[in-house]
């Protein structure tokens, strides 16, 4: 059933799923009150109680539109995705890392459609991103092929997988992931996002200090009505220098940054400061979530 409902959301008008979406928003805000103390939290913690008061109900729907644009993405035809891609800024950044002969490491937040920023660069060349099983496990073969058709190549979030990563950075190819997720116990460290500590991947960190890698920011700020979506490209504003964790905060305020951009449309209900399981302590006074 679930399949089916995933194949028939796939198949509807990309501007009138997102209109639904701002409808299962607003459903799962109504319906769990722990999303809905986060959401607000996470809100107030990034952006301060005045702007928290005045972008609440934006973020809302678009928690929804990300939720239900999905199977569109990972199921129409790769034509149709480029069709909706309305507008491109700094893809000179992506030539001039090919041009050198770089691996390209791109990084990007749960903001917008992060889903077609991947999908979009394997139209032109090969891109190998990160991959996490779905919670639905029904699901799992529609993600899968959504996910690792044509140019696109999926790696597991484990050490296989990183060797994947490396290799493909040191052939000059490109690699994507998504860095503000919360990494299992040891994979992470302690490190402020938006002025509190949350257990912070450093695998990006890492594959940045690969020799000869480019690492590129990228996120996909929906449009409205759907008209589709404007891909934006850049290097870091600051260099990523330094050991491991220096460059994992360092990251963590490029994303922030990057939120700053479009702050209604990042996933602020997402747990990002729990506590994964055997990880050590938050540092002092600044006690995740459970």
């Amino acid at each position: 059933m679930a399949s089916m409902i995933f194949k028939f959301l796939a198949s509807l008008p990309l501007g009138f799923l997102q209109a639904l979406g701002i409808f299962a928003g607003w459903a799962t805000y109504a319906l769990s009150p722990t999303y809905r103390r986060r959401l607000r939290a996470n809100l107030e913690q990034g952006l301060g109680q005045e702007a928290a008061l005045r972008l609440w109900r934006s973020a809302v729907g678009e928690v929804g539109k990300q939720a239900l644009e999905l199977p569109w993405v990972l199921l129409r035809p790769q034509d149709h995705l480029r069709a909706k891609m309305a507008q491109v800024s700094g893809w000179q950044h992506v030539e001039a890392a090919e041009a050198r002969g770089d691996g390209i490491l791109f990084i990007t937040p749960h903001l917008g459609c992060f889903e077609i920023a991947a999908q979009y660069f394997s139209l032109h060349k090969p891109i190998t991103v990160l991959y996490r099983p779905p919670k639905k496990a029904v699901l799992q073969p529609l993600i899968d092929a959504g996910r690792s058709r044509g140019n696109m190549r999926l790696a597991p979030a484990d050490v296989g997988g990183v060797r994947r990563l490396i290799k493909a950075l040191r052939a000059g190819e490109a690699v994507g992931m998504l860095p503000d997720q919360v990494p299992g116990a040891g994979e992470g460290a302690w490190l402020p996002f938006f002025g509190r500590s949350a257990y912070t991947m450093t695998l990006a960190a890492r594959l940045s200090e690969v020799a000869g890698v480019t690492t590129i920011f990228a996120w996909a700020e929906r449009l409205p009505g759907g008209r589709g979506f404007h891909l934006h490209l850049r290097p870091a504003l600051h260099p990523l220098e330094g050991d491991t964790e220096t460059r994992a905060a360092a990251i963590n305020r490029e994303l922030e940054a990057q939120i700053h951009e479009n702050p209604a449309q990042y996933l602020w209900g997402y747990n990002r400061y729990k506590r994964p399981s055997g990880a050590p302590p938050a540092p002092a006074n600044r006690n995740p979530q459970a």
